[in-house]
């Protein structure tokens, strides 16, 4: 079977699913292909919607055993794990119903299958199995964007063919909560999903190679977070690598390298390897086109998202970092745009990144390790969430709101937050940044009171050394 369209799109995820459904609004007729049978890719099938669903599940827990300090004893609360699971993946159902539903009211072609590029303006299609044989057809199109995602990685020296050793995929799947967890890698997704694993009942334990965790995140940020870390994981060893994993009848056998470890060779029920994500650019037939890839696999683009074959476009993770579903977004829209003969590029001043532990780490724009990195001179005003009365009556007063200014120009460069609802709070220093609001700016915008987000405003009063709830007078 042979059919024409004017733009195919290959994945259907965040990046995937909003090219498609943008195309067919500006009247393009548009395929998409997946091999899942409905829209939503590894974001919501195996990504950020079950980890939040399970993320809030923690949160519950830890909230209902800490709320004894309020004088409300629940005790201890019982968790079923088949109902989590069955609820979590309710959410991913729903979610992805409704995609399919939105593709099918703009009459977006869906068609389930694996593709493969026979040419720069010719894909095929294999979808379905008859008697072991896949059918094939093969699409005419005049435009193809790649949004095939990323996928776990998986370095040899970790690589063991067990049960006991999950990826992200695999952890979110909650079969059983295992007594003892070694979570390799002090990553966004380490730490979430060992912050799910301990507040269901693990004892965690996680080791990073670097010196930090959440490598490149500013230090003050992290070591909010890291300190409760600490209390509510069995360990965290940074500068410490596994060098091997072996399974044995009572567990996995994990060999360590590192200053703290004493015992070389520990033992663990399970064993959860996050140390990042890979594009997933090895799409087949690629190599018959002029797209091309850099020396880590992603695909090269322009402003416009377009790569080097000029009919073939490529966004989100496969397009290159920040890996981010937020970033797919917009980056969906350049490319429809730019193929719909609209100007466009994307030169976003700040994509916001959210770590969903508890408490939460945000950030935009420019990072003051940015800044020190580049030699940038720059001016960072703090404000401490203990001074907040929001924060604590919510008897969470660990936080920092933390604003980046340039020191001529008063402009935002960038936002840092850490504490509760971060992440939500982090939309306004994006549109802050991206309009280019100065420290007055965000002094005189009244903040509603009492609000965790008039941190933010007092923040920039820490600027000018006027700060109502802390006194700290600005340096000459």
């Amino acid at each position: 079977m042979i059919h024409s369209t004017q733009v195919v799109i290959i994945g259907a995820g965040p990046g995937g699913y909003t090219a498609a459904f943008l195309a067919a609004d500006l009247g393009l007729t548009v395929t998409l292909i997946d091999e899942s049978p409905r829209p939503g890719g590894v974001c919501l099938y195996r990504g950020c919607m079950p980890s939040k669903a399970l993320l809030h599940a923690a949160k519950v827990l830890t909230d209902a055993r800490e709320a004894a300090r309020l004088g409300i004893d629940f005790g201890e609360p019982n968790v079923d794990l088949d109902r989590l699971r069955a609820w979590k993946d309710e959410v991913v159902a729903r979610l992805t119903g409704g995609l399919r539903q939105l593709s099918q009211q703009r009459s977006v072609t869906f068609i389930q299958g694996m593709a493969s590029f026979v040419d720069a303006h010719t894909v095929s299609v294999a979808s379905g199995v008859t008697d072991g044989d896949a059918e094939h057809q093969q699409i005419k199109f005049d435009h193809a964007i790649l949004a095939t995602g990323s996928r776990p990685s998986h370095p040899a020296p970790l690589a063991l063919d067990d049960a006991r050793v999950l990826d992200s995929t695999g952890a979110l799947d909650i079969q059983h909560v295992p007594t003892s967890l070694l979570v390799i890698g002090g990553g966004y997704i380490g730490l979430e999903l060992g912050t799910v694993y301990a507040a269901l009942g693990s004892e965690v334990t996680v080791v990073e190679m670097t010196a930090n965790l959440l490598s490149g995140v500013d230090r003050d940020l992290v070591t909010v977070i890291a300190r409760r870390l600490n209390r509510v994981m069995k360990a965290i060893h940074l500068e410490t690598m596994v060098t091997g994993l072996t399974a044995a009848a009572d567990g996995i056998a994990v060999a360590f390298e590192g200053p703290a470890i004493t015992d070389q060779v520990q033992r663990f029920d399970a064993v959860l390897v996050a140390v990042g994500r890979v594009p997933n650019s090895n799409v087949p037939g690629l190599d018959r086109t002029k797209v091309e890839l850099d020396s880590r696999g992603f695909v090269q683009v322009d402003p416009q998202r377009r790569t080097t074959e000029h009919s073939i476009f490529a966004i989100g993770d496969v397009a290159g970092e920040p890996m981010l579903a937020h970033k797919a977004f917009r980056e969906a829209r350049v490319a429809v745009e730019t193929i719909a003969g609209r100007p466009a590029a994307f030169e976003c001043k700040a994509i916001p990144a959210v770590v969903f532990t508890d408490p939460e780490v945000a950030w935009c724009g420019l990072t003051e390790t940015a800044a020190a990195e580049a030699g940038r001179s720059v001016r960072v005003a703090k404000f401490p969430w203990g001074a907040s009365g929001r924060a604590m009556t919510m008897d969470r007063p660990e936080g920092v709101t933390k604003l980046i200014f340039e020191p001529d120009t008063e402009c935002l460069l960038g936002v840092g937050l850490v504490g509760t609802g971060a992440g939500e709070l982090i939309a306004e220093g994006v549109v802050a940044v991206e309009m280019g609001a100065t420290a007055s700016d965000l002094k005189l915008s009244i903040h509603p009171h009492p609000t965790l987000s008039e941190t933010i405003m007092e923040a920039a009063e820490v600027f000018f050394g006027q700060a109502t709830h802390i006194h700290r007078p600005r340096k000459s």
